[in-house]
């Protein structure tokens, strides 16, 4: 039995319960990821679900004019869709890269199944990280659609300061743009706005909240 497996799920996973913790620590394995690794690519099968012990993991859509946002995992989460590619066999959608060094726990995908009868707390977690994207989905789907661009760099910049709990966000202006599926120029204009507003403060290695 991996007793690092088992730390960390009694550190973040407090939810799954102790026999579940048992037969995971037996069955699974951690797995490092170096910052600016690519975990999953569209296309690829899952040979494994994934549950973040240490780090940060940033998930897109790809499409055919780029990438999107769509969330970050932590520790704690797992990623819904990585399950449902993994559970029935299906191409990946998404992209995953890991922004800071992080520490995955790799759940090979032919215990899925049994997990799922097996074990409420399991059955529970998923359908709670279901849950989790889905909502986040429609808020990502919120902004693309309802939102001008500058009401979405504000709510994209809040989530950052929320999420990470910090003050000072360390993003250039070209990885806002990225995310945001807009063009550098377009998110240094409206971040000089929002200063002009007072609402954050650009320094040359990183933004401020000011609110």
């Amino acid at each position: 039995m991996d007793t690092a497996i088992r730390f960390y799920l009694e550190e973040h996973f407090p939810e799954l319960d102790a026999p579940l913790h048992d037969f995971l620590a037996s069955v699974a394995t951690l797995k490092e990821i170096p910052a600016g690794t690519t975990l999953m690519r569209s296309g690829q099968y899952m040979k494994n679900t994934m549950l973040i012990a240490e780090g940060r993991i940033k998930i897109y859509r790809e499409g055919e004019d780029g990438e999107i946002f769509m969330y970050y995992l932590e520790p704690g989460n797992a990623c819904a869709l990585s399950m449902i590619c993994a559970a029935t066999a299906r191409e990946s959608e998404i992209l995953g890269k890991s922004v800071e060094d992080s520490i995955v726990i790799m759940i090979p995908v032919q215990h899925m199944e049994d997990m799922m009868k097996n074990y409420k707390s399991w059955y529970r977690f998923v359908v709670e990280t279901y849950r989790t994207r889905f909502e986040e989905l429609l808020s990502v789907l919120d902004n693309v659609v309802f939102k001008n661009m500058d009401e979405r760099l504000e709510s994209y910049l809040q989530r950052q300061f929320t999420e990470l709990q910090t003050r000072e966000l360390k993003l250039t202006h070209q990885q806002i743009a990225a995310d945001l599926n807009t063009s550098r120029e377009v998110v240094t204009r409206l971040l000089k706005k929002l200063e002009q507003r007072g609402a954050i403060r650009i320094h040359r290695t990183h933004i401020e909240n000011m609110a």
